[in-house]
């Protein structure tokens, strides 16, 4: 993001402050019509795109915004002025009927060439390149050999399916960006400026670290409930890795191991609830369910995840003898739990999101409920002049968001428009040769891919548009199939041999990224192992009765031991090899959807488990 002189720097202030305040007023009183919702958003952010976002990177820490900046500032409005101004006759218009007139085809088509410029500012190349090519693919697709062949459109009605309906740059992505997005960018920028997010901190520091391993456990816990509220693993390793890597080495942990840690810690915060990101209000919005059935469906995955971290940090700090802090060094419990009212702004977003409210006005409440919160506390007490901040920190984030779902918009028109998402289930079909478990393997690979290019967002949109549709025809739950590309997304963060979120850990710690990205991988594998247990086990998705879930819930903490003991191969004393592949087969027995197999496998973990506890006990 470019550091932008003093003067453009109050000017921008201003307009951000304008976005905002346009979007905390649609989110209280109400949003316009989608596809002027959407176009009115675009329109908003394109102008900080280019202003905040330098054509090369070198020019970042430049404070002048030259020229040709400002003027594609400027006239990447104008294709939303023009729906604004034409907007009840591009309603009514009739598509693939009526004419597309010459100043549709001009607007729409540099509606395209900004939106990829500046996806290629803010998003990264990856990205640019993919949109381009399903874009043009809409008009050269039927040119193309073989299986990739399209069929035939003009450019009209190229440019009419991206611009002037509600299925190209315009479509559900957009929308989510326009309304659910924004306002929890903003909490997320009220929970800063009021002292909850370093609350988060304290309260990790205070109860987990005086225990072995203290500082990995303060990563494991601050970076959950810190990346639940962020969305975005790489920004959560910096806000929280800058404090929890130092002192995870300064006990004792490797440098490659903290990396590691705090890498699968933050990665894991798109999937804890309450908020996790904007992909799941995405995928509410694909499935057409209310955001709490999102929620609910994360909570046990989620905490399997961060259970299993919890775990193996600690077998780790056992393993190697590692002590926490001293309670010195840590803020007072006491003085902690007494700011727990912190917590009300949380409380209240998870209670109105449960309760059926929409998350825009439950983030509204949210925002009041972190302005009140703050007035106690005289450091962090908010008034007109941190409020103004708070929006601001908050909506400036919102480019990243807005430009990759307006972005993932044209291949998901694409997609629907040239029947390639059908060409693709047909692939997938073709390779598995109807067998579903490897259609899973295969969208799993797909999704791996895409993470490891672009954006979580953009990569669940990509995944979702191209391999849902397979798993749904294969029998599977629309909402396991949504939720399995999402974890794949996610985790590609953490997979080698492209693991942003491991490369920027090892950044923080000084080690190798390959053996950050590894060690991740390690500590991250029941998330590779769960999605595909939940597409056979809705349990583990809370959507299988209480007998269902209970069982499902059960073999799940049976695999975050057995895996654990797998990993760092440590049950008070070291265990030999192929012990701990005994304890990799019991968690996959743990996993497993019938019910008599999955006791078989909590019953093999926890005889092994107590036959080697016996057996270092008698040998002592």
């Amino acid at each position: 993001m470019r550091a932008t002189g003093s003067l453009v720097k109050r000017i921008v202030y201003v307009y951000i402050l304008g976005v905002g305040l346009f979007h905390l007023y649609t989110s209280v009183f109400g949003s316009f019509e989608a596809y002027l919702q959407r176009s009115l958003h675009l329109s908003m952010v394109f102008p900080m795109a280019f202003i905040l976002y330098p054509m090369r990177a070198a020019d970042k820490d430049s404070p002048n915004v030259p020229w040709y900046d400002w003027i594609l500032a400027i006239a990447s409005t104008l294709p939303g002025i023009y729906i604004v101004l034409n907007y009840e006759s591009i309603t009514f218009r009739m598509v693939q009927v009526d004419d597309v007139t010459m100043a549709q085809q001009v607007l729409g088509t540099a509606l395209i060439f900004f939106l990829l410029e500046a996806t290629r500012r803010v998003v990264g190349m990856p990205l640019a390149i993919i949109v381009a090519f399903f874009a043009g693919y809409m008009w050269f697709g039927n040119w193309m050999p073989g299986v990739m062949q399209g069929l035939p459109f003009t450019f009209p009605e190229v440019i009419e399916q991206i611009y002037l309906t509600d299925e190209g740059i315009f479509s559900i992505p957009l929308g989510v960006s326009a309304t659910f997005v924004m306002v929890f960018l903003i909490f997320g920028g009220f929970l800063e400026k009021s002292g909850v997010g370093q609350y988060f901190m304290d309260f990790a520091q205070a109860f987990t670290g005086t225990s072995p391993g203290g500082p990995a456990k303060i990563s494991v816990v601050s970076s959950a409930l810190f990346g639940s509220i962020s969305g975005a693993a790489v920004a959560n390793v910096y806000g929280t890795g800058t404090f929890t890597i130092p002192l995870m080495k300064r006990i004792g942990y490797p440098p490659f191991f903290a990396a590691a840690v705090e890498s699968v810690a933050s990665t894991g915060g798109q999937i804890m609830p309450p908020i996790m990101g904007a992909g799941a209000f995405i995928m509410a919005s694909f499935l057409g369910v209310p955001f709490s059935d999102v929620i609910i469906a994360a909570v046990v995955p989620a905490v399997l995840y961060y259970g299993a971290v919890l775990l193996m940090v600690h077998l780790g700090a056992l393993k190697n003898n590692l002590q926490g802090l001293s309670e010195e060094d840590l803020p007072d419990k006491r003085k902690v739990l007494l700011q727990s009212y912190k917590l009300l702004p949380i409380v209240a977003l998870v209670y109105m999101l449960l309760s059926g409210y929409s998350p825009m006005l439950a983030a509204a409440v949210g925002i009041l409920g972190a302005w009140l919160v703050s007035l106690p506390d005289p450091e962090h007490r908010m008034g007109p002049r941190k409020i103004l901040d708070a929006i601001v920190a908050g909506s400036r984030n919102v480019p990243v968001v807005c430009i990759a779902c307006a972005a993932a918009g044209i291949v998901v028109g694409s997609v629907s428009l040239t029947g390639f998402g059908f060409k693709f289930v047909g692939l997938v079909f073709s390779l598995a040769q109807g067998i579903p478990f490897i259609a899973l393997v295969l969208i799993a690979l797909v999704s791996l891919i895409l993470g490891m290019g672009l954006p979580t967002t953009s990569a669940y949109i990509l995944g979702a548009a191209l391999g849902v549709p397979a798993l749904a025809q294969l029998g599977f739950d629309p909402l396991a199939a949504h939720m399995f590309v999402f974890y794949f997304a996610i985790v590609s963060n953490i997979t080698p041999p492209v693991a942003l979120a491991a490369y920027a850990a090892s950044s923080l710690a000084q080690s190798k990224p390959t053996e950050t990205a590894i060690q991740a991988l390690k500590l991250g594998i029941l998330a590779f192992m769960v999605p595909f247990a939940f597409c056979y086990d809705l349990g583990l998705l809370s959507n299988a009765g209480w007998v269902g879930n209970s069982f499902a819930v059960f073999g799940g903490i049976g695999a975050l031991f057995a895996m654990a003991f797998a990993m760092l191969g440590f049950i008070k004393t070291p265990i030999p090899m192929w012990q701990r592949y005994v304890f990799g087969a019991a968690a996959i027995l743990c996993l497993w959807p019938l019910v008599a197999v999955k006791l078989a496998g909590v019953a093999l973990t926890a005889a092994a488990a107590m036959l080697w506890s016996r057996k270092v006990a008698t040998a002592a």
